[in-house]
């Protein structure tokens, strides 16, 4: 049985493992989970710098939205069957402009749908993915905890790592997904770039007075996006994007004032907001990578790319990396990190990046921008897609994920097919 602690791996021997992965986040044991069902013979590591930490699901608890292809990919993992119950599906997207007069609702029913995707808190699935790995033979797992990578040397067919407790290992592929201030992608001599929004994230739950009817909700303002996303109970998720000032000012507000402060920022369209829980901020930065990939080295999640969390894209966007390279480590066994598979990956997620990044970062800028001529612009554009079902459909694609998976998917179909050739 492996344990989430600690493994004894002697020092002075080198232990060889055909995948090793920085990170054991949501991103890293979600990959290890993956790899483990697509090949079960493989021999994994993974590194993390935090120790063992369990985390209770309360009030309190942080979540993410899943749209509806991320929940179909978690089910062909066979995760979801066990999350489904504890997360909350949203049927409902309410999109407006503060002040303005454009807006746009999109229900699933248009669609042929039951929902949209769903919001799950993540100690949910992190708890889910513990128990899991948990009974993978150390012969196939090592979890090695609390360590990180301190150096590392890429060799022609496998990468060296030293690790900070003087262990070693010898992987023919290393995986980063240690999240947005990644040491190992440094350490691996990834050039990152970095554009600040001069925006700040102020992160809540809200407890409402009444149901949410499952309704998500995206208020631009022009200061940032207000998200609020439904979760189990009568509770929202609150996103609140606006200006570092005004972010320390939230901060610095008593419950009841803070409460009192969202609803007027927000209004009442989503109901009455009744208590808050604990609060939490971040600067809002794009980075992005000079390329995802190395010798025998892949970045993925957070690590790869950090956008801003308009449309609730990062996580959606990590889980189409994890399900890329497991298929590409399914379709090619014998050739884990070599050139083809590493240049095969580059190619699969290298357009979907760049497409999320430029909406991200365009609504970002088109919403915050405070002139009134691309204001009326925007709103003719939320106006149409309220009075034409068909306007709908890109933003109701984006919002289930289905196309970017559908491409992912057809993209690594043609890569098999050449390779049978």
């Amino acid at each position: 049985m492996v344990s989430l602690t600690e493994i004894a791996v002697s020092e002075g021997a080198v232990s060889e493992v055909d995948i090793a992965i920085a990170g054991g986040g949501m991103a890293g044991l979600t990959l290890a989970w993956a790899l483990l069902r697509a090949r079960p013979t493989l021999r994994l590591a993974v590194i993390e710098q935090q120790g063992a930490v369990e985390r209770p699901v309360s009030f309190d608890s942080r979540s993410i939205a899943l749209a509806a292809a991320s929940v179909q990919q978690l089910q062909a993992w066979q995760l979801w069957p066990e999350l489904a119950a504890k997360a909350c599906p949203i049927r409902h997207i309410h999109v407006s402009d503060r002040g303005h007069f454009g807006k746009c609702y999109l229900t699933a029913e248009q669609f042929g749908l039951n929902e949209f995707g769903a919001v799950l808190e993540v100690e949910h699935l992190g708890q889910l993915l513990q128990q899991r790995l948990q009974n993978v033979p150390q012969e196939q797992l090592l979890m090695l905890q609390p360590d990180h990578i301190a150096a590392l040397q890429q060799q022609q067919d496998q990468v060296q790592l030293q690790l900070a407790s003087g262990k070693q290992l010898s992987a023919a592929l290393l995986v980063v997904c240690e999240g947005g201030l990644s040491p190992t992608r440094q350490l691996a001599g990834f050039a990152l770039a970095s554009e600040h929004y001069e925006q700040t994230a102020v992160i809540a739950n809200l407890a409402l007075a009444e149901p949410h009817q499952e309704r998500a909700y995206e208020r631009f303002t022009a200061d940032g996006p207000i998200a609020l996303l439904p979760l189990p109970g009568k509770r929202y998720s609150l996103v609140w994007t606006t200006s570092p000032e005004q972010a320390a000012r939230l901060m610095q507000l008593g419950d009841s004032e803070f409460t009192a402060a969202a609803q007027q920022a927000f209004g009442y369209r989503a109901g009455a907001f009744v208590k808050t829980g604990a609060r939490a901020s971040y600067p809002l930065t794009l980075r992005r990578t000079d390329s995802p990939v190395r010798h025998r080295i892949a970045l993925l999640g957070n690590s790869l790319h950090s956008l801003h969390p308009i449309a609730g894209q990062g996580f959606n966007l990590a889980l189409r990396d994890i399900a890329a390279l497991v298929q590409l480590v399914q379709q090619m066994p014998k050739a884990i990190g070599d050139y083809t598979m590493l240049r095969q990956y580059q190619l699969a997620r290298e357009a979907d990046m760049q497409q999320v990044m430029t909406l991200t970062d365009g609504l970002v800028r088109l919403f915050s921008n405070r002139s009134r001529l691309v204001a009326l612009g925007r709103n003719l554009g939320l106006l149409g897609m309220l009075l034409c079902d068909e306007l709908k459909q890109p933003l109701a694609h984006q919002a289930m994920g289905y196309s970017a998976m559908q491409r992912l998917q057809a993209q690594l179909k043609e890569f098999s097919n050449h390779a049978a050739l």
